[in-house]
């Protein structure tokens, strides 16, 4: 084959032919129709072993005491509807002053850590500041080393959080992964803007919550949402530093529940009378430990690719 010099005498790209497709990369060809199909499947597999369980908690749940015996347990075709395990679980007993306790423990720890991280993430993206190399350093050490569970444990009980509601925030209150990735996301935002609001007088503070803050709503929205996920799922530290049984949150009753270690007051008797099944109370229970994170989940959604990925990536 003869080659192709253009007018500079350097050898040109060869001519494509007309009926010879463009070379492209594997990633970018279109998909074929048994490609398509095989992910159709295997999408529709995956949410099929997703989705299942959770129907059968939610119908059982709902499902009245002859229908779960008749069953012989998890009941799969709903019959016999009722809310009798919810409006028992929501009438004022242990359930619901755990669901209240989580509530506020989430709302509080959530607001605590965001503010924490944000601050702290905010002052170590500013190359600026004082040591901020080496407190980002001693950060990222955490991440690799730990106290362990027996100083922790000891360091609460010195503080006096045993038995109180502090003790359910400050062991956790701060993740170094999510600060890392605040910071990242800060550091991607032009620093031009940041200079002309310091040259028109703004401080620090200012320009974090008028202009830093406003342009990071992707990546706040997924760090709250971390955030408050991890308080309301949060098991381990009520188990550890409480011992008053009325102090404990919903997570911790719901073991309990399942474990059939003990029926919450009220609820109790009337298993035992037959007007309640066992198995419709701890699904009920589950379904109200899973709600706040599916109802919220979509809303965030949207933020996943923006906050995770650009906060992951720049800096």
């Amino acid at each position: 084959m003869t080659a192709v010099l253009d007018e500079g005498g350097a050898q040109a790209a060869p001519k494509t032919r007309w009926w010879a497709a463009p070379p492209r990369p594997a990633w970018e060809e279109q998909p074929t129709r048994a490609g398509l199909a095989g992910k159709g499947i295997a999408l529709g597999f995956a949410c099929l072993a997703i989705l299942f369980p959770l129907w059968i908690v939610v119908v059982t749940s709902l499902s009245s005491r002859r229908t779960i015996d008749r069953a012989g347990g998890l009941v799969m075709v709903p019959q016999d509807i009722t809310f009798v395990a919810y409006r028992e679980l929501l009438s004022g007993g242990q359930v619901t002053r755990a669901a209240i306790i989580s509530v506020v423990v989430t709302l509080v720890g959530t607001l605590f850590s965001m503010t924490v991280s944000v601050l702290c993430a905010y002052g170590l993206s500013r190359s600026g500041t004082l040591a901020h190399r080496w407190i980002l350093m001693t950060l990222m050490a955490t991440m690799f080393f730990s106290a362990g569970l027996i100083p922790t444990y000891l360091l609460v009980q010195t503080l006096g959080l045993t038995d109180t509601y502090l003790a359910l925030i400050l062991p956790s209150a701060v993740s170094v992964f999510n600060i890392l990735v605040l910071r990242g996301f800060f550091m991607g935002i032009s620093p031009e803007l940041i200079d002309s609001a310091r040259i028109d007088g703004a401080g620090d503070l200012r320009i974090l919550w008028q202009i830093v803050m406003p342009l990071s709503r992707a990546v706040l929205a997924v760090i709250t949402l971390f955030y408050a996920v991890g308080y309301w799922s949060a098991w381990f530290n009520a188990s550890l530093y409480l011992n008053d049984q009325d102090m404990m949150p919903l997570q911790n009753v719901m073991i309990q529940l399942v474990q059939k270690q003990e029926a919450p007051v009220g609820l109790g008797q009337a298993i035992k009378t037959g007007e309640l099944s066992g198995l419709a109370v701890q699904m009920a229970v589950m379904v109200m430990a899973l709600l706040p994170v599916a109802v919220l989940s979509p809303f965030v959604q949207k933020h996943f690719r923006k906050g995770m990925l650009t906060g992951a990536v720049k800096g």
